[in-house]
């Protein structure tokens, strides 16, 4: 009979006990930030109508919706009309022209879930990942702005990630950049994408870009002297304020600066060319990034015409999102060697399996990890010892026929191999005191 390959689908992975592990405490941490803040849990199904997700997000995502085709009687029709989830932001949408009356206003949500993308695997590209999105909805207020910066950073700090560091800008300041150097309004977008790539591609890079986008040479020209000045951020700052538009664009950046400074330990910057590239944002747009690394951990801003796709009206939105699977690696080494049991409660005979189990019981009402060991075959104490040590467990509970017979039950340190002896019926205090007093993960 031919093998099956047992690797995962392309593009998807397996997450093994340890990692499965430390991705539900990462994702519990960052809910329970998230609900202190105020923000609701809103769950969507994985899949949607096809024609609920095509259409948002431009000719080339939409050829990256992962389609379902008809399925039962309908199969042989071959066409598709589901598709499996593509981010969490169209779903939202839906979900405020569903159930808008029933939801309050602001409606606060966050969401973690996975979404689907039929793009090309890759090192660090996957076709099934999760995002990890907050947003407020109905909101016109700055407030909101710098809330959703708030609980992202907050969320940072209480998963031991420091070195955050938030870059603020605002779309109608950027507006005013693009008509400060004399750029064609019908070009602000395209110049915008070039700006964007300042602190990747350097002061060259940005202007021949920009060449080849169109922008006349004598606009490139100037742009370009001015970013390559040694304070950029004054020099374009006093370009901006020269146009309204400019003017009311830094006082939202100003506005949502102060906020977040005074209820916030993280360091929040203006950075003047900051547009992150998606052409809906309507307002305040930041990134937040790591001091020690080149990337990205968390991205928003407000996108006002958005949320209303699915009703004739306009809402006002405002969010971000965390770079989950970058958060998920930068708090991995930490997380590595923490155990997963506490406590392994060994059957060395079959026949003492109630008692064991009882053990166990009371063990776990001490607020333990406890296992009750379940290997078939050898009950040889060695094998149960091995295992203990592979799944982490501090300490071990021992009970043969000698204890049986003496009436007493022995506990074991793993790290030590110190053992101590206590009758059965103090057994669930004892260890508790002696859990108190074990040496802290990892040994100093």
């Amino acid at each position: 009979m031919g093998s099956i390959d047992a690797n995962p689908a392309s593009g998807t992975r397996d997450f093994l006990p340890e990692e499965a592990r430390h991705r539900d405490a990462v994702f519990a941490t960052i809910r329970q930030v998230f609900e202190a803040h105020g923000f609701a849990p809103l769950d969507t199904p994985a899949f949607e109508r096809l024609d609920v997700l095509a259409g948002k997000y431009g000719e080339e995502g939409d050829q990256l919706i992962f389609k379902i085709l008809r399925r039962g009687e309908h199969e042989a029709a071959g066409d598709a009309d589901l598709a499996l989830r593509y981010d969490l932001t169209v779903p939202l949408a839906r979900v405020v022209a569903r159930y808008g009356s029933q939801l309050p206003t602001p409606f606060r949500r966050y969401q973690i879930a996975p979404v689907w993308r039929a793009d090309r695997p890759g090192k660090g590209r996957f076709r099934e990942f999760y995002q990890c999105d907050v947003d407020t909805v109905g909101s016109d207020s700055l407030v909101a702005d710098a809330s959703t910066i708030i609980a992202l950073a907050d969320a940072i700090s209480a998963l031991g990630v420091s070195g955050a560091r938030v870059l603020l800008n605002a779309r109608t300041a950027l507006r005013a950049l693009v008509l400060a150097y004399g750029i064609d309004a019908a070009l602000e977008a395209t110049t915008l994408t070039a700006l964007d790539k300042l602190h990747k591609i350097g002061v060259d890079g940005v202007g021949r870009e920009l060449t080849e986008r169109g922008v006349p040479k004598s606009s490139v020209d100037r742009l370009t002297a001015d970013l390559a000045e040694k304070d950029v951020t004054a020099v374009l700052r006093e370009k901006i304020a020269t146009h309204p538009d400019g003017t009311a664009g830094l006082k939202e950046i100003e506005t949502v600066i102060n906020i977040v400074q005074n209820s916030s330990d993280v360091t929040i910057v203006y950075d003047p060319v900051l547009a992150r590239g998606l052409s809906y944002y309507t307002g305040p747009v930041f990134e937040v990034v790591h001091k020690d690394l080149d990337v990205t951990i968390a991205a928003g801003g407000r996108y006002d015409g958005l949320i209303g796709m699915f009703q004739s009206q306009s809402i006002p939105a405002t969010g971000g999102s965390l770079g989950i699977e970058r958060l998920l690696l930068l708090t991995a080494q930490a997380e590595h060697g923490a155990a997963s049991v506490d406590i392994l409660v060994t059957v060395l005979d079959e026949d003492d399996a109630p008692t064991m189990a009882q053990f166990a019981a009371r063990l776990r009402a001490q607020g333990l990890t406890v296992e009750l060991y379940s290997g078939g075959g050898s009950r040889k104490l060695a094998k149960q010892l091995k295992y203990a040590d592979r799944i982490g467990a501090e300490l071990v509970v021992l009970y043969g026929a000698h204890e049986r017979e003496a009436g007493t039950v022995v506990v074991k340190e793993m790290r030590t191999g110190a053992q101590h002896t206590f009758t059965p019926d103090t057994l669930d205090t004892a260890v508790n005191a002696l859990w108190a007093k074990r040496p802290p993960f990892p040994p100093s």
